[in-house]
């Protein structure tokens, strides 16, 4: 089957990557996900390291198939070798594997590191390896929504050259992402905003979720507390429709998705919000001040705005 055109792109004839053997480097969220996903579509995962017990039932469960060996065996083995370890790790084992000669010359070595483009691969590059980098700009929590969420997912690649660009464009419009290329020089910045999109957007909610779930505290319905601490329970009910509603509007409205007393201008609520939040917890009131503070630079808010934001109150200005 042809393979549809992104941004006009298309793949050189012969440069569909053939039936595989991928071998994975770290058996963690993001790498069974993808050796899940590279199965489905005619891949074969060979093999794959898994030190920790979760990361051994995590292979075993997503990969049945898969031979669970040492680094080394994981790396001779394949043809596709996948490295997905964390950030930090992944300058030692490119090392180390350049050091044992453990990997084939040929071989695709792909990371899955977000904030790295190609040149970490060098000691890689140098015995003959062709390099890739492959992020995908997905959370991965080791649900089954992990592996759900892959198709519909953008995938940062950088690459050495155009060969390099096709495979790995290839590789993704298989099983089913959006490539889009990431230049070696914006690696750090497109991951500060993923990073940013991501993990802030965690915070912030639960900030929230803690905000109101204080408001609510000791509130009953027939009979039952509607408010406890673990997840899952009225504030969290409140907040998800609002603030899922919220983030659709961002994307498809942009700036005119901003409401409430920030972009009305409304500086007297905001002084009313900093207050309760700091009677409940000091270190929420910094939050909400600093965010505040940027919605009312986009949202050119009126001077009274950024004078309440501007007033450091005891709570607040604690460390």
């Amino acid at each position: 089957m042809e393979q549809p055109p992104v941004n006009g792109w298309y793949p050189p004839e012969g440069l569909r990557p053939a039936r595989l053997s991928v071998g994975i480097i770290s058996a963690g969220r993001v790498g069974t996900a993808l050796g899940y996903a590279l199965e489905r579509v005619g891949h074969v995962v060979v093999a794959c390291s898994a030190i920790s017990e979760a990361s051994r039932s995590r292979a075993q469960r997503r990969l049945p198939d898969t031979s669970i060996l040492p680094v080394p065996e994981v790396a001779q083995q394949a043809e596709l070798l996948l490295l997905a370890v964390p950030d930090a790790e992944l300058p030692g084992l490119v090392a180390g594997l350049a050091a044992t000669a453990a990997v084939r010359p040929g071989t695709i070595v792909v990371h899955s590191s977000g904030a790295n483009g190609i040149a970490v691969l060098a000691p890689l590059t140098d015995v003959g390896c062709i390099p890739l980098a492959i992020h995908p700009a997905m959370t991965f929590t080791g649900s089954d929504e992990d592996i759900e969420r892959l198709p519909n997912a953008c995938f940062g690649i950088t690459a050495a050259d155009e060969v390099g660009y096709a495979i790995g464009q290839s590789l993704v419009l298989e099983i089913g992402g959006e490539p889009l290329r990431v230049p070696e020089a914006a690696r750090t910045q497109y991951h500060a905003a993923l990073a940013h999109a991501s993990n802030h957007l965690v915070t912030l909610v639960l900030d929230a979720v803690d905000v109101l779930r204080g408001a609510l505290r000791g509130q009953e319905l027939l009979g039952q507390e509607l408010v406890g601490d673990a997840p899952g329970g009225l504030p969290e009910r409140v907040v998800g429709p609002l603030a899922r509603a919220a983030l659709e509007n961002a994307l498809q409205r942009g700036q005119a998705a901003l409401t409430g007393p920030v972009a009305r201008g409304d500086a007297a609520a905001v002084a009313a919000h900093l207050k309760a939040i700091s009677e409940l917890n000091p270190q929420l009131a910094q939050s909400y001040r600093a965010n505040s503070l940027r919605t009312a630079q986009r949202a050119h808010a009126p001077e009274d705005v950024f004078a309440v934001l501007s007033e450091a109150s005891p709570e607040t200005s604690q460390g």
